[in-house]
């Protein structure tokens, strides 16, 4: 008997009251949270400020059955927490045809070895992040001319782009399988070297992996008053994630109305909302694991750039050099738009629909595995979302079952080169724009006109 099989049966675990789905989804609050997880049902109120992946994951799931969603994002060890949540058996669990073949291929990939992260593919694109850094700082440090600091601006943002994957693949997965190692990789990469909180990267990413494409729920999608993917937004939608209401007011109206113009000017200067939101949640009274070691790597970068940048002779250097790092680690964020922006959208909580929504919410890039070091997993963004754990340089190889599964149960899988990509999210957001350009329709004010007009 293994901790995915369905274990409800009365006959073996006679002592166990039986809960309807009725009865679940009352327990759906923050001081009152239960989930369900292979037929059992767990109470983790009380884990709600102690899990390791955050809050809102469980907020965003609670009061229904999460065992896709379980599977996907922890590692079989984390079942030997969950004992002392137990409470009863989920009466009504079944498993659908389409979450039997996503386990049996979850259990295929771990059979076959894919879960494990090629240690020397990240060790030597860490060194090659510290001799481009090397760069970076001799030729401002010890060279003259204008468009040599530019191009040193252009290599410290690579290097910043690439620290945003290596984050992102140790935050899933892991690359040495300590966790101690691991973290300090994190906080270096990101903290230190990039400026960019990875206690605010987690909670942010794993509210979006978990609610992918919610207008209401997912970060990702949240950018009133620059923004907005969809009509959804012009009812002034509350930020789950925010904790705060939307306001799609004259100033949003205005801006959402040229969003397709201003999207890469914005997306080039994107980095500075990346650094106001890391210091924001770190002042903040959230809890985040480390806070204290979290600020000083943050203040270490804060002191370590300021300080390169003040090397350039002159003003005119100085703002080259800092507009060209950020214009190229903009590449990175229009990246981050292209998997999403196209998808289908929806507003609420994210249901136990695991498969369903992340493949209807993604969109792939069709690219030459050449190419796979600039799109640093996302390429493949469908694969990364149903198997968040899988090391990105194994998710080409899964790609063909992947396809061949969303093939069979009729779902989608868009995969599309890079610039249709382009093409596709800025009509997109032309599309809201022209709708945000009718000055004839008042704005909207109501959840009804909001769900009718959001459906993607």
């Amino acid at each position: 008997m293994t901790a995915m099989d369905d274990l409800s049966s009365p006959k073996m675990r006679p002592s166990l009251r039986k809960i309807s789905t009725a009865e679940l989804k009352t327990h759906d609050k923050q001081d009152d949270l239960w989930i369900s997880i292979s037929g059992k049902v767990y109470d983790v109120t009380k884990w709600l400020d102690n899990h390791p992946g955050g809050d809102l994951p469980l907020l965003n799931l609670a009061g229904q059955d999460v065992t896709d969603a379980f599977v996907a994002l922890h590692p079989g060890s984390a079942y030997k927490y969950l004992d002392q949540f137990m409470i009863g058996l989920y009466e009504e669990y079944e498993v659908s045809e389409i979450s039997k073949d996503y386990r049996k291929l979850l259990g295929d990939l771990k059979k076959a070895g894919l879960f494990k992260g090629p240690l020397l593919v990240y060790s030597l694109i860490l060194l090659w992040m510290m001799a481009m850094l090397v760069l970076v700082v001799a030729g401002v440090v010890f060279y003259e001319g204008f468009w040599l600091h530019v191009g040193c601006g252009v290599l410290l943002g690579a290097v910043w782009i690439q620290s945003g994957w290596i984050g992102h693949d140790s935050a899933h997965c892991g690359l040495v399988g300590h966790k101690k190692i691991d973290r300090i990789i994190q906080l270096a990469a990101g903290n230190c070297m990039s400026g960019i909180s990875i206690g605010w990267w987690k909670r942010n990413h794993n509210a979006h992996h978990i609610a992918v494409n919610s207008l209401d729920h997912d970060p990702d999608l949240q950018y009133v008053p620059l923004f907005a993917v969809s009509s959804g937004y012009f009812g002034s939608l509350y930020s789950y994630f925010y904790e705060r209401k939307m306001n799609f007011d004259g100033l949003a109206r205005f801006f959402v109305s040229f969003q397709h113009w201003s999207f890469y000017p914005v997306m080039a200067v994107a980095r500075v909302n990346l650094f106001g939101q890391s210091i924001a949640l770190l002042l903040s009274k959230k809890r985040v694991p480390n806070k204290g070691m979290e600020l000083a790597c943050i203040v270490v970068f804060w002191i370590w750039f300021p300080l390169l940048v003040s090397c350039l002779p002159t003003w005119a250097e100085k703002t080259a050099f800092v507009l060209s790092s950020f214009a190229v680690t903009g590449i990175q964020h229009v990246q981050f738009c292209l998997n999403h922006f196209s998808g289908s959208v929806y507003i609420g909580k994210p249901s136990n629909t695991w498969f369903q929504s992340q493949a209807s919410g993604t969109v792939n890039i069709l690219c030459s595995p050449r190419m796979d070091w600039f799109h640093g997993g996302l390429q493949h963004q469908i694969e990364h979302h149903l198997f968040p754990r899988l090391p990105r340089h194994n998710l080409r190889k899964i790609a063909p079952f992947v396809q061949s599964l969303c093939a069979k149960h009729s779902l989608p899988y868009a995969s599309v080169p890079f610039w249709e990509a382009n093409l596709l999210t800025i009509g997109v957001l032309r599309t809201a724009a022209m709708q945000a350009q009718d000055m004839s329709k008042p704005l909207p004010k109501n959840l009804l006109w909001e769900a009718v007009n959001t459906q993607g």
